[in-house]
């Protein structure tokens, strides 16, 4: 008879648990999103001449520092498979400020930029903006785009010299 009275109980807890489901979903429900603070920026990357490596994506505020991302406070970096014909990047939370984005088709995914005779780009780059390549990268003024409160998508076309 102790097994029994045992087991009732335990049918009980299981059919109250079952019972206070929707509540919980409910409650799920009613809990108010969390606030936004700042826009969602999609950089979608075009024209990859193949699927070697990686891409390598830099949204950042510093003049001084680009195109460089690595040890920059606030600046937003990500790093994704290369695919035949385009990639894309998420970056969330961007704060309203002037950016500009720097790419890189890593494609022996060494972590660097590799050059041919010391100057010209062996792999592929991209800037926001489309910003012209001359004897180096583009300045900042040339690249940057205003990032306000909305989310927004930007489109960069890889380019490669060699």
């Amino acid at each position: 008879m102790r097994h029994g009275s045992r087991a009732q109980p335990q049918r009980l807890n299981r059919r109250a648990a079952l019972a206070l489901l929707p509540l919980g979903a409910a409650l799920a429900a009613a809990t108010p999103p969390q606030p936004k603070t700042g826009a969602t920026i999609t950089v979608t990357v075009t024209e990859l001449r193949n699927a070697k490596g990686v891409v390598r994506a830099c949204m950042t505020t510093d003049e001084d520092q680009f195109p460089r991302c690595r040890g920059v406070p606030g600046a937003h970096g990500a790093t994704a498979p290369a695919h035949d014909g385009s990639v894309s990047f998420t970056f969330t939370n961007v704060k309203p400020g002037r950016y500009a984005v720097a790419l890189l088709h890593d494609e022996n995914a060494n972590g660097k930029a590799d050059r041919a005779l010391g100057m010209m780009p062996r792999e592929g780059f991209g800037f926001s903006r489309d910003a012209k390549v001359r004897m180096g990268p583009p300045s900042f003024a040339d690249a940057a785009v205003d990032i306000g409160a909305e989310d927004r998508g930007l489109t960069i076309r890889m380019r490669y010299m060699l």
